[in-house]
């Protein structure tokens, strides 16, 4: 007998390590007892509920609301759902979590599959949830992502303006069409899906590659444009669908064998379109598919600027007036001065400015998973090559487009040619001091939130010199908490800098063609720099 909702007949069970309300207490039986906790996937009354029962009985409030959910891994046998509580007339929050601890990474990996599957159930059979929502409009982007965030993020991309904003940004639109068109041979009789196509221009370029036919996904108002600026151009045309939408949404008529799509953001994960992008892989694309771009790299390394520090520091000093119109206004200051340094600044800035060789995080959009995008931990060790005072650490991305014909790089570092997604540096409220050769650590910590960004948490250590330092045992350390999501926008260009004597400049990262061949891939080889005049340029 069919379920009227449309949810699985049938119940599904787990047994599972551990049950915890996050934050406290296990409510597990020890390893001596008989008794163990269940986790139960039901759909009573049409509503897809996950329940946690030991000894038979029902452990009261502890049930969720998969509609409303989310499971992220914490590790290999431990997880954390989080739930959706809402009050009248106000925003959603997620406010409530569930530690899990499984027995296994096999029964954990099951776990997460059968969870995904019935929150896959609960979206396309629109079913009732609690507060009288429907379920059936909203996708995994919606469950993610603020509403306001979305909307606000849609109605900038709907606009012609940012649109051309991107396409002069010749280094981008020009590498772009060069990954392209030298790679006749993967698009040549293919189809393709661009994912977030914008204007169309990706979508063009594919079509005049040859591509059999594209699927050009976009689900802000500039699919219109799209569809004028593709019907002006009739010889491709023919070969270009427009499809209004998120793709997490959309249904193709046909699986692709080539993604193409420009979902960097600043710092490259910035406006969380990566995840976006392993979904439309997930969804859309045949075995052994082609991505463009295949690989993303975070270059990082600790910076030395004492004019941007003391220029970000002064913007705090109007908080330090004891008599504003008849107000002290102190007792802000030290609010404010956090403030401004919880701003990533975005600009570019002389190369000379490094303090040490960068490092590098490398992210495989061909291997990633979209959860692996929530948290990104990145280890710090840099060796200092001058003496100064560390300010921060400044970082930038680039991306490989791994075609069979020509591998092309898109880089964003210092002291190459300027992109619209510049550099980005993190400042620190406290600077930490260094000598030549002396060794620094630290932690890049970014987790995402549901205003389609990350929180980061940036610590730099270094050890203090003389005899405590000898014993190991004085550090001196600086951290903080930035938003990506809200930058202080400087975007000026390099200043001219006086460089120490002991100073060298340091060898920059160049966007050169290098073969890379996919199936050969490991961090090893990603991590060493591009080899100069191995391959076509593009003038």
């Amino acid at each position: 007998m069919d379920d009227s909702s449309g949810l699985k007949p049938k119940e599904l069970e787990f047994t599972l390590a551990a049950v915890s309300q996050f934050s406290s207490s296990s409510l597990s039986s020890s390893s001596s007892s008989s008794s163990s906790v269940i986790a139960r996937f039901s759909a009573d009354s049409g509503v897809a509920e996950l329940r946690f029962h030991r000894d038979s009985e029902f452990i009261d409030g502890f049930n969720v609301d998969i509609g409303t959910s989310q499971l992220f891994k914490l590790g290999p046998v431990q997880s954390l759902c989080v739930s959706e509580i809402s009050g009248a007339g106000k925003e959603k929050s997620y406010s409530r979590a569930v530690t899990i601890q499984f027995r296994n990474e096999d029964e954990s990996r099951d776990f997460h599959s059968a969870f995904e599957q019935w929150q896959k159930d609960v979206i396309q059979a629109g079913i009732h949830l609690p507060n009288g929502a429907i379920a059936a409009s909203k996708s995994k982007f919606d469950y993610k992502i603020e509403p306001s965030s979305a909307k606000m993020y849609f109605h900038y991309y709907g606009q012609l303006l940012h649109q051309q904003n991107m396409l002069q940004d010749y280094v981008r639109t020009g590498t772009y069409y060069a990954a392209v068109i030298e790679n006749r041979v993967d698009f040549t009789g293919r189809v393709v899906v661009d994912v977030g196509a914008g204007s169309g221009i990706l979508s063009l370029f594919a079509a005049q590659a040859g591509a059999k036919h594209v699927y050009a996904v976009e689900a802000s108002e500039m699919a219109e444009y799209a569809r004028k600026l593709i019907a002006g151009n009739p010889a491709l045309a023919q070969r270009i669908t427009v499809i209004k939408g998120k793709v997490e949404e959309v249904e193709l008529a046909e699986k692709a064998d080539i993604l193409i799509s420009e979902p960097m953001g600043t710092l490259l994960v910035n406006e969380r379109m990566l995840e976006s992008y392993i979904i439309a892989r997930d969804r859309f694309l045949v075995p052994n598919a082609k991505m463009f771009p295949s690989i993303g790299r975070i270059h990082m390394a600790p910076f030395s600027d004492e004019y941007l520090f003391v220029e970000i520091a002064n913007k705090a000093l109007f908080w330090q007036q004891q008599n504003y119109y008849g107000v002290d206004l102190t007792p802000l200051y030290g609010s404010a001065f956090q403030g401004y340094f919880s701003q990533p600044v975005v600009d570019a800035f002389d190369p000379r400015l490094l303090v040490s060789p960068p490092l590098c995080h490398v992210i495989d959009f061909n291997e990633i998973k979209e959860e692996d995008l929530f948290e990104i931990d990145i280890p710090l060790k840099f060796i200092a090559s001058v003496g100064t005072r560390v300010h921060g650490l400044a970082c930038w991305f680039d991306v490989l487009f791994n075609g069979s014909a020509v591998q092309r790089w898109l880089t964003t570092a210092p002291g190459a040619p300027t992109t619209h997604w510049y550099q980005i540096r993190c400042v620190l409220s406290q600077p930490i001091y260094v000598m030549a050769g002396q060794e620094i650590t630290g932690r890049l910590h970014m987790i995402a939130h549901n205003a389609q960004s990350y929180t980061m948490y940036l610590s730099l250590s270094a050890k203090m010199w003389g005899p405590g330092a000898v014993q190991g045992g004085i550090l001196q350390t600086a951290s903080g908490k930035l938003d990506l999501k809200e930058p202080y926008y400087r975007m000026s260009q390099p200043q001219s800098y006086t460089m120490a004597q002991d100073q060298q400049p340091q060898q920059l990262l160049q966007a050169q063609a290098i073969p890379i061949h996919t199936e050969d891939l490991d961090e090893a080889e990603l991590l060493q720099q591009p080899s100069e005049n191995t391959g076509p340029q593009l003038q």
